[in-house]
């Protein structure tokens, strides 16, 4: 109500002046109105910049992670720790859950205890024939030995003993977070039952659907700007990892493969509109798309000079909805504006010409 109250009052200060033509800057009003107004209207302004215009192809997809595990038991026995919980950030290969080692430590020593039996076998089917010859066994005839000995079947035991002792700590295969843990302490675990599930939120990726007439405007390594609900003022950047070889029969649309970084504000799971590169115009003098409006039919923009808020009359080129490249003027061959100049995005669609304005932030404009 009292951004409504300022406005009119602002409105009934100050006259309508229009710009002279030809030079594309407004000429300042020449009315007592406008020059002696003294009330300031609240406004929001960002700056020219030049530099890349990127044009874009719209669409929407599902942020999946490029990595997500449900985690299954290889082992049996009662837990006797569980070292996270639902939400803890975890490394590769750090211990999440420990079964109880105790029967796998014997099963360790009663391997290697065999494998040991195997050798005094080997030495007893060996050194008679060694005293007897002079020489020690070699070759194949050593091989043969050790085969009726036992000994690599031991030696397989072992091995095998020590991998079942290494499962019963159940480690994170990669970085990320955890989702869910399924077990407690004291529980006892059963051979495949389900512990837990991990999911990297750092490294992430959406399949988005592209119409078949823009397919061919989008490329391999384009950027991405892909944009959640749940923070609409944090876009992501991404880039285009690749364009997916079938096109559906009934949407007409194919896919493009995009990855990027969460940046803490996206999740697996949310749906999120992307904004796809599809041309790059490098080198144009860009004003936001909302400081574009219209006078008397012809585009103009406010620019903030000395506390007040100028209208300059533009020639809008291409746009990709959220910028706009500004053209030179048709006679001078210049453009009207230049990098850094302050133009209005808010506040400035009931502005008159040379009205004096309060430039603020836009969270400021927000309270109450």
């Amino acid at each position: 109500m009292r951004r409504s109250v300022v406005t009119l009052l602002l409105i009934a200060a100050a006259c309508k002046a229009k710009p002279e033509e030809g030079n594309g800057a407004a000429a300042a009003d020449t009315t007592a109105g406008a020059g002696t107004s003294t009330l300031t209207l609240p406004v929001v302004a960002q700056e020219v910049r030049q530099g890349d215009l990127i044009l874009s192809v719209t669409t929407t997809g599902q942020v999946r992670s490029e990595a997500m595990a449900t985690l299954k038991s290889e082992t049996q026995g009662p837990i006797v720790a569980v070292l996270v919980r639902p939400g803890d950030r975890v490394r590769k290969d750090q211990p999440l859950v420990q079964v109880d080692p105790k029967p796998l430590d014997l099963a360790v020593q009663e391997a290697a205890a065999k494998l040991e039996e195997a050798r005094l076998r080997l030495l007893d089917n060996t050194v008679p024939d060694s005293i007897v010859t002079g020489k020690a066994l070699t070759g194949e005839r050593l091989r043969n030995a050790e085969i009726r000995a036992g000994l690599e079947a031991a030696r397989v035991a072992l091995e095998r003993a020590r991998l079942e002792r290494a499962k019963a700590t159940i480690t994170a295969p990669f970085d990320g977070v955890m989702d869910e843990v399924k077990v407690s302490v004291g529980e006892r675990l059963a051979a495949s039952q389900e512990v837990g599930r991990i999911v990297d939120i750092d490294h992430l990726r959406i399949e988005a659907a592209v119409l078949e007439h823009d397919l061919p405007l989008i490329r391999l390594g384009g950027q991405a700007v892909v944009t959640a609900a749940a923070a609409p003022d944090q876009p992501v950047t991404g880039r285009i990892a690749a364009i997916l070889p079938i096109v559906d029969t009934t949407t007409r649309a194919g896919r493009a493969l995009i990855r990027m970084s969460g940046g803490g504000v996206l999740r697996p799971g949310m749906y999120a509109d992307v904004r796809l590169e599809a041309t790059r115009l490098p080198g144009r003098i860009i004003v936001p798309a909302a400081a574009v409006i219209e006078r008397d039919g012809r585009p103009l923009v406010f620019v903030v000079k000395d506390g007040r808020a100028q209208w300059v009359y533009i020639f809008p080129g291409r746009s990709n909805g959220a910028e706009t490249e500004v053209l030179p003027d048709s006679a001078t061959g210049q453009v009207p504006v230049k990098p850094g100049d302050l133009v209005l995005v808010e506040g400035h669609l009931t502005l008159t010409h040379d009205a004096p304005v309060q430039v603020i932030q836009r969270a400021e404009r927000e309270k109450p």
